[in-house]
Order: structure tokens, then sequence, then C-alpha cells
């Protein structure tokens, strides 16, 4: 059967070249390939070599005409910008498309190219050849306006009305931690708050946006001509976004109106301000009765702190005695806290600790915490002149005489010197000296303090300050004072630039 397969084919004829005169298979054109090749190219007005233009702020290549993307080396992103960039191709029929290695530092793309075209009387000839980009730096668009400075289209102004920074710390922990200064040009710091600076409207209004579901705040929109064209009816703005965060902090002392302490289950009219997140949450100290005020019921009858934290006074617990008795609560009272404890504490003044044997007694919500000769933080009604509309109007019967914040841990530099963890920070025009800031050092101490404050926080080991024996921190610290614990934080990733000279070590 084999045989009859092969008997049964045909031998195919063979003619001669025109131009060489060698056996070739027969075709239109009467030559072989190589002298077709001589008479015939199929590349004729391709460019062998291109220009391809890179921002090196951003790493994108220009897609003609206007846009810039983001293509990594040898991707198909880059292929298709290298072929847009051959006019002449579709001329031709493309068959394949490729990259050839280059030195990555070379500044050279090269390009592979395979296509066919139709010649004499129908016949169809394919070439390979290789087309040459260099890469030329340009910068984008974007990137000139990052870095003109004073280019933006839109600038949120965050301010609230405190005398310290310890809101806006936090406020720059979480929109690390979300990401929400992607698109930021600038920051500039402000006496009384930050201005935040972007290229689009857009991008401002997501910061508005993440802000207002952080903390309670509220916000102005206004909107200023910068120029506009009568020919094309087009406008340019510049819009700025007011925001305003409520002038409540952690460990305020507030006076409610009456009608909002009612409106919140009877609460007591003088309250402490235990955390700030999209709500406020008051504590009163003395029943522990706990209250949330949003931003929308706060700017309608506003209230104000009573002092600033300058103003509290230390003091030193001379006897406590806790009341482990539970409060028969009313119908339509708020609920009460079941971390806190009550307890009656008398103090003495620590400035006046073995002068005078007078002591001022108080009710307190830190009962779970103090013990005798422990130093805490309050605020004396009696010596402090407070100016408040609210406060005035409330009988002497209602007033305390001592209010306690929090517990005194010790001497600031002592905790900071056993103080092993850091917090990123944001680049801002005037940056100042973190470690001596007092405002700062109070927000690092109040994150050590309280577990829940600091759990929307990121913290990271600083491997420069923590000993490399952690018994010897056990033994630095004393057992009452908080500190954050090597299971909180975070390991920071630094990946330095790496060295053109020995591109196989990272610094």
């Amino acid at each position: 059967m084999m045989m009859e397969a092969a008997s049964s084919e045909q031998p195919q004829g063979t003619i001669l070249c025109c131009q060489c005169g060698d056996l070739i298979q027969p075709n239109p054109s009467n030559m072989c390939v190589a002298c077709l090749r001589t008479q015939v190219d199929i590349t004729d007005g391709i460019p062998k070599q291109g220009i391809l233009q890179f921002c090196r702020a951003c790493e994108r290549y220009l897609q003609p005409p206007a846009s810039w993307q983001r293509c990594p080396l040898e991707s198909k992103e880059l292929l298709a910008v290298c072929l847009k960039k051959l006019k002449t191709l579709k001329m031709v029929h493309l068959v394949d498309a490729g990259f050839v290695w280059t030195e990555p530092h070379s500044k050279r793309v090269k390009v592979k190219l395979t296509i066919q075209k139709e010649v004499h009387n129908g016949t169809i000839l394919q070439q390979t050849f290789i087309v040459e980009f260099t890469i030329q730096n340009q910068m984008c668009t974007d990137c000139h306006k990052v870095e003109a400075k004073n280019y933006w289209k839109a600038v949120v102004q965050v301010r609230q009305k405190k005398s310290h920074k310890k809101t806006f710390y936090y406020l720059e922990q979480l929109i690390l931690k979300h990401g929400a200064h992607a698109n930021v040009l600038r920051v500039k710091q402000q006496h009384d708050g930050l201005d935040f600076f972007f290229g689009s409207k857009q991008d401002a209004r997501k910061l508005t946006d993440f802000l207002l579901s952080i903390v309670p705040c509220r916000y102005q929109a206004t909107q200023k001509l910068v120029t506009h064209d009568n020919h094309n009816n087009s406008f340019v703005y510049k819009y700025t976004f007011c925001v305003e965060i409520v002038p409540i902090c952690k460990d305020d002392i507030v006076c409610l109106p009456p009608k909002l302490a009612n409106s919140l289950g009877n609460i007591g009219n003088i309250a402490l301000c235990s955390k700030v997140t999209s709500q406020i949450q008051l504590l009163d100290p003395h029943t522990l009765q706990v209250a949330d005020v949003t931003g929308t019921h706060y700017w309608r009858q506003p209230f104000h702190s009573l002092c600033d934290t300058k103003q509290l006074t230390l003091y030193t617990v001379m006897q406590i005695e806790h009341m482990w008795r539970d409060r028969k609560g009313h119908a339509g009272e708020c609920m009460t806290s079941k971390k806190h404890v009550l307890a009656d504490v008398w103090l003495v003044k620590s400035s006046e600790l073995g002068v005078t044997d007078t002591m001022q007694h108080c009710r307190t919500h830190l009962g779970h915490l103090l013990s005798d000769g422990d130093q805490v933080l309050g605020l004396n009604f009696s010596c402090n002149n407070i100016t408040n509309e609210h406060l005035d109007k409330l009988p002497d019967k209602k007033l305390p005489e001592v209010v306690i914040v929090k517990k005194f841990y010790g001497d600031h530099a002592r905790r900071h010197k056993n103080r092993y963890w850091k917090l990123k920070q944001m680049s801002s025009d005037n940056t100042q000296a973190l470690s001596t800031n007092s405002d700062y050092i109070e927000f690092l101490e109040d994150l050590e303090e309280d577990v829940e404050f600091r759990k929307d926080v990121d913290i990271y080991v600083d491997h420069e300050r923590i000993p490399a024996n952690t018994a010897t921190v056990s033994e630095q610290d004393d057992e009452d004072t908080p500190k954050i614990s090597l299971e909180e934080m975070l390991e920071d990733l630094n990946i330095e630039d790496v060295d053109m000279d020995d591109p196989g070590t990272l610094q």
C-alpha cells in the first residue's frame, strides 16, 4: 500500500531563476528568495530607530499623543508603545514581534519584528529586522505640577481650635495607614492645622470624605475663578475644602448644655471625653454613664473644653475606697461603662505633700487603676478661674471639688528613654524636632496608656533603640508603667537604592 501511495505522487517541476540560474520551485516572480530580496526590500519606509520618552519621577512612558503609561521592561504594554511609534507599520502584515535582550541601564530597547508583504505578481515575501529605540528622559505633566510646588487645583484646609496638635498627630497616622495621602502634592503646616494641596478636585474630595468618616467634623467648599476662555467657554477654578474638627479631644473635661445632657439619657453636666472616633464618647466620672455625641448633634448644641492639659494639677492619692455595689439606673438613662470602676479617693496636692494635712475628696472612674500613693492629674474647680457659659449656670452643689482625668506614670524623660518603638511621619514644609515637642511626647504616652487608642495606629520596632537582650527591657521598665509589647509592633521595611556598580548587593 505504501508503494502504491508513493507511485501516485506526481513529481513537481523546477525552473531556473531568471537572475542567478539556480533551480527553484515555480513562483510568480520567477526568482529565488535571495535574488528577490536584492530586488525588493519590504522594510523600506519603516524606521529602524526610534525614541521613547521616559519620566524618571513616576517611571512612565509617553504613549502618543499625550497620555503616560507605566510599563515594565519587556512587557506587552511597552511593546504596544513601541509599535505605535512605527506609523508605517500599517502598510505591511505584522507576523511576530518581541524584545531582544539589552543591558538594563543601556537606555536602549530593541524590538525584533517579522513582517510579510505581497510583491511582484502576488508573491508574498517575509522578512525579519530589528528596530532600536533610545530612551530619553522627559518629565511628564503630572510630575511638572509636583515640582512646581505652587501649582495646585484644590486644597483641603484642616483646622481645629485647640492649643495642642495631638489630634493632627493622630490624623497623620490614620492617613498614612489608609494611604489617603497618595495624590498629595504638598503638605503645609499652619498654626491651627494643616493644608493638603492636590492636583485635582476629585482627590481633594476623597480626603475630605475620609476625614468625615474618622473624626466628627464639618466642611465648607468654595471655588475661585482663575481664568476663562470666551471662545470655547472653558473655565479654570481653584477649589478649597475647609474642614473644621470639633474642638474636643481625649481626656478633655466638658460642661454639657442642659438640653443636650437630658437628650443623652440624663448624663451629668460635668463629663470627661474618653474617646474620639467618628463620634465623641463622653463619660460621667461620678456615675460611669457613657454617651455618644455625633458631629451633627455637636454643631447644633456646641460645648467646649473647660481646661487645657497644662492647667491640670498633680495630686497624690492618700486613701481610696472602691464602690463595688451596682448603681441602680432609672428608665431612660444611658448605658454605664463596664471597664471602669467607681471609687472614692482622698487627695493631696503633690506640691503640698508633707506640708498640709488637708485632703480633698472626689469620686473617680479610675478605681481599677489607682491605689494608695499613686499620682493623678486632675482639675480643681475652686483654684482655677474657668469661664464657661454653661458652667456659670450650674448650681454650686453640682460642681465637684476635683475631677480626676488620668493617672500620672512618671517623668517624661524616663518614659522616652525606655521607648523602643517609633511612628512613621509625613513630609511637611515646617519639620519640627518631634523628640522635643511636648505635644508629640504626650501623644506617644497616650498610645502607651490606651490599648483601644492605638489599635488603629501602625507602630514599628525601633531597632536603633531596642537592646540586644530583650530581658534588659523588662528590667529597665517599671511594672506599673504602661508599655507596648513587641507583639503589637510591626517590622519597618526599608529598601534603599541598589548600588549601580554591583546590582546584586542590596544595601
